[in-house]
């Protein structure tokens, strides 16, 4: 699973790409890794309790959000935090990935997979992988809502390219605006687990490796 994405845009050109308010978000580019904090889109309330409403639908906004969310109090070590969501069923994930407000989708231009190959001084291969056609995508997320509030990734084993270059699990890529946007901020759970398992669309292709 990827530990590292770029997102080499400006907030302005992401507003642009995802039809979202912007807000205060100074955004200007960069790398992403965990414990940091990067612009995610969602289309949740400010305070998210009691029933949604239903006579309209939340103008997708970005906001600022950690990597990696708190870990369950069974977890070892309990400090480490989760970057990526790979149990769909499990009772940690369940009721966010029900609730359309705590899914998000992750600007990025770039994400990085680990290979199992080495470069000539013997360091392990780093890939950077996007999506065709798309210079700003998303990658799938889902936010809870902690004393930071914070994101995770979600993740599957590798398909297609991914699969080539033997990492074992990769973030899940979508095209900016459009279907896979509206059916991740919005859908229920069952359209929206659909998307995960065949989010369909455009395909990978590798960008540089080092």
């Amino acid at each position: 699973m990827t530990k590292l994405y770029r997102l080499d845009a400006s907030a302005r050109a992401v507003g642009e790409a995802f039809g979202a308010r912007m807000g205060e978000d100074p955004w200007a580019g960069g790398y992403v890794a965990p414990d940091t904090f990067a612009p995610v889109i969602t289309a949740s309330r400010d305070f998210v309790a009691g029933p949604r409403p239903t006579d309209r639908r939340l103008q997708p906004r970005a906001v600022p959000r950690l990597w990696g969310v708190m870990p369950p109090p069974s977890a070892d070590p309990a400090s480490r935090r989760v970057t990526s969501v790979r149990n769909l069923d499990s009772p940690y994930w369940i009721g966010h990935l029900r609730n359309c407000e705590f899914r998000c989708l992750i600007p990025a231009t770039a994400f990085m997979l680990w290979g199992q190959g080495t470069d000539y001084e013997g360091r392990r291969l780093k890939h950077w992988l996007g999506l065709e056609d798309q210079p700003i995508f998303a990658l799938l997320g889902l936010w809870k809502d902690e004393d930071v509030p914070a994101f995770s990734l979600l993740s599957l084993e590798t398909q297609g390219l991914a699969k080539t270059l033997d990492a074992k699990a990769m973030p899940i890529a979508v095209a900016a605006g459009g279907r896979a946007q509206d059916v991740w901020l919005h859908a229920d759970w069952d359209r929206a687990r659909r998307l995960i398992e065949h989010p369909g669309g455009q395909a990978l292709f590798e960008i540089e490796h080092a």
